[in-house]
């Protein structure tokens, strides 16, 4: 494979999903290990999200947990995955996200939803028909704020008076994403701003077969207001987990995937028409069995599969965001994201290409260094208690690389 024109990033989405049962002290620490464990692996970007209900999604403040991971981290980037941004007035909003990018370093990205659980909203008193209106109206507000315009604005749900930001965001355009899961509305709102887009909706098979289309809800949007929309700030949701065979990978994975769909899924958000796994075999079947399954539970050249395969799929994206999950225990899941770091990443963005052809150079080339060998014989042979030892000296008794030492029971 040659090196693409550009290199295809990579992230992980913490919503996060994690069974209940564990201290939530611990969690959270845990999730903060592991994203200072994504930092040293090269990972460039983490996102977290914002829940308040369904007992599995324990991240209320995305703002907060991503200013310890901050500190514990140095170069990558840090995004709301998302501030559903019906729940807080938007000039809140704007100044916490000023203060996370100024305490990152410059590494906050803005990531915004209407609100994904109904549970939170019925809590939160708010008419789930008015959400996507909502988040639309607080982006196009704090795009000014960050922009440092003063703002009034009245609506049925915040006012500002002559409202301004005390300071603005450390980078000079800090990055807009919003989420789209099934609905256009996300990809209309990427056009419409020209901003970034999280693609959620393609941890299903229809949802990866989806992606077309849904790019062409944000070009459309962008025509209409004369925008632009790059792929290059297009984010798509994978699920994985890798070990160093399919079978270990399944025998990991199976009952926490299982416990995860029937618990959460099913038996929790109940989402319509999910039915129950009846064994980990039958989870991971049906979740990740079959050609253009959206999820891969295999090894690392599997992955490597389905991500060119989405990549053929989409016409091309920006970001691979690894969806973070418990389906296997800490210590394997943590080894599956290393795994990926190590043999995904470099694979999919031609980082082996020049190691690989300079072996292949050299064993296709050996009589071009014969010669090396030679120049050794030849000083060996000037020198008689040398060549006087050359009867002792045997194959792999003396400290020279191979490909340059010189056959010595020829003379």
């Amino acid at each position: 494979m040659s090196k693409p024109s550009s290199r295809l990033k990579f992230g992980a989405f913490l919503a996060p999903h994690h069974p209940i049962g564990e201290h939530p002290m611990l969690q959270f620490r845990r999730d903060l290990d592991f994203v200072e464990q994504l930092d040293a692996l090269g990972y460039d970007e983490f996102w977290c999200g914002e829940h308040h209900s369904s007992g599995w999604e324990t991240i209320a403040s995305p703002e907060m947990f991503l200013a310890a991971a901050g500190e514990r981290t140095k170069r990558i980037k840090l995004g709301t995955g998302v501030v559903s941004l019906p729940y807080h007035h938007p000039f809140n909003v704007a100044q916490r996200m000023v203060q996370l990018d100024h305490m990152t370093g410059g590494r906050a990205i803005f990531g915004s939803g209407p609100g994904a659980l109904a549970s939170d909203a019925y809590t939160l008193g708010i008419d789930p028909m008015t959400q996507r209106d909502r988040q639309d109206e607080a982006i196009g507000v704090i795009r000014r704020l960050f922009n440092g315009e003063r703002v009034t604005a009245k609506t049925d749900w915040f006012t500002m008076n002559d409202a301004a930001l005390q300071i603005l965001p450390l980078q000079e355009e800090m990055p807009f994403v919003v989420a789209s899961q099934i609905s256009p509305s996300g990809m209309t709102l990427a056009g419409k701003y020209g901003i970034g887009i999280i693609s959620l909706g393609s941890m299903s098979t229809q949802g990866l077969m989806a992606l077309p289309t849904q790019w062409g809800f944000a070009e459309d949007a962008a025509k209409k207001y004369g925008t632009t929309v790059s792929r290059a700030n297009w984010r798509v949701l994978l699920s994985w987990h890798i070990a160093e065979s399919r079978e270990q990978a399944r025998r990991e994975a199976g009952p926490g995937l299982m416990r995860w769909h029937n618990e959460y899924n099913v038996g929790t958000l109940q989402r319509p028409g999910l039915t129950p796994f009846t064994s980990p075999e039958d989870a991971v079947e049906k979740t990740a069995g079959g050609e253009g399954a959206a999820s891969t539970i295999g090894t690392p050249d599997d992955l490597v599969k389905t991500i060119r395969s989405l990549i053929d799929v989409s016409g091309g994206v920006g970001t691979i965001i690894g969806f973070v999950h418990d389906w296997a225990n800490p210590e394997n899941t943590r080894r599956s994201w290393d795994m990926v770091a190590r043999y995904v990443v470099p694979e999919i963005n031609g980082y082996l290409d020049g190691l690989r052809k300079s072996q292949k150079y050299v064993i296709e080339n050996r009589e071009v260094f014969e010669r090396a060998g030679q120049a050794v014989m030849a000083k060996i042979m000037q020198n008689d208690k040398a060549a006087a030892a050359l009867p002792l000296t045997g194959p792999g008794r003396v400290a020279i690389p191979l490909i340059n030492a010189p056959d010595l029971q020829k003379r």
